[in-house]
């Protein structure tokens, strides 16, 4: 099979040819359709994440597939599309996982960071923690929903009942969220990089109420606020526009050091909390809204011999929506 190969943290991705891989027991080989570019991928490719398995296929929004069956695997058919999330295995035995929070496992490995992932023709995946797709997307359209929407879908639940949101960093993430926020009726407010024209302009035709660079003043305070850029100056001015009882919830897996602020913006039952990974809860309920609140992720997408060319304009902010690789067949 084609496949793209990161062997060093810092450099570009190698394209190579392996060996198809086989299933294990409990495992599902997938004939990769699309999986998205997140951001995720770009921290691995750059180290800020530090212990990847290297060699390393990266990954993990994986549209594909059913092409063979480990003895154990039984959830799908051959020939079923499924869909390969971030958490890939879990212990299933620690604290964490008992008390259901598996997204905080002790000994989980992760889809395109401690497993190969789908910057491939062929990508394995443990059936267990695996999704059905909705029918009502494309595969280009559906890979965007397994991390920029479950991830952000996770963030959206944890700003609570918050009627105006600020969502900072209108990218895959928040392009997905913004569309579920306005479908329960909340008010948006977005924020870009400084002068992103276009990313606010892209904003407002997705409902938010405001849109600015991210050093602005929203037009009102604010009850919560999701953090998707990865930048942690952006806490203290998250802070400082939202309202006493409010959430500033961090969404990204890195994020730069956090500066020194006054304690006085964080004074009146104001919280700061982190979201980590995800859990097969978050996915069955978020596939399950998506198309009934008629959502819909913009996609750019990029063949997979092009998947260097799709990380550089996700990192300089090229990209409207998601990007996504493609593989010949796939349903753009």
């Amino acid at each position: 099979m084609k496949a793209m190969i990161l062997d060093v943290q810092g450099r570009p991705l190698r394209h190579a040819e392996l060996p198809r891989p086989k299933p294990g027991a409990d495992e599902i080989l997938l004939k990769v359709r699309a999986c998205g570019v997140c951001r995720t991928d770009l921290h691995v490719m750059d180290g800020d994440l530090r212990q990847p398995k290297l060699p390393l296929i990266l990954g993990h929004e994986i549209v594909g597939i059913v092409m063979e069956q480990g003895v154990q695997a039984k959830r799908f058919s051959l020939g079923q599309r499924v869909g390969v999330p971030w958490l890939g295995h879990t212990c299933g035995h620690c604290g964490y996982c008992v008390s259901g929070r598996e997204n905080l496992c002790d000994h989980a490995e992760f889809t395109g960071y401690t497993l190969d992932g789908g910057y491939a023709e062929f990508a394995l995946a443990d059936e267990r923690y695996c999704f059905a797709m909705p029918e009502a997307y494309s595969d280009a359209e559906a890979a965007p929903l397994l991390c920029a929407g479950l991830i952000g879908y996770r963030a959206l639940v944890a700003a609570g009942e918050a009627k105006r949101i600020g969502i900072y960093g209108f990218g895959a993430a928040a392009h997905i969220i913004a569309q579920v926020a306005r479908w329960q009726g909340r008010e948006i407010y977005a924020f870009t990089r400084p002068g992103d024209a276009d990313g606010q302009r892209f904003a407002r035709e997705l409902g938010a109420a405001w849109a600015g660079d991210s050093g602005a003043a929203p037009p009102g305070e604010m009850d919560a606020a999701i953090l998707f850029a990865p930048v942690g100056a952006l806490i203290p001015q998250a802070l400082r526009h939202t309202a006493r009882g409010g959430t500033v919830v961090c969404a990204g897996i890195h994020m730069s050091n956090v500066p020194e602020f006054p304690y006085s913006i964080l004074w009146g039952e104001r919280s700061v909390r982190s979201i980590a990974n995800l859990t097969r809860r978050d996915g069955e309920a978020f596939l399950d809204i998506a198309p009934k609140a008629g959502i819909k992720a913009e996609v750019e997408t990029f063949p997979l011999a092009s998947a260097n060319e799709a990380l550089q304009r996700l990192a300089s902010g090229r990209v409207r929506g998601a990007a996504v690789l493609v593989m010949d067949g796939a349903e753009a």
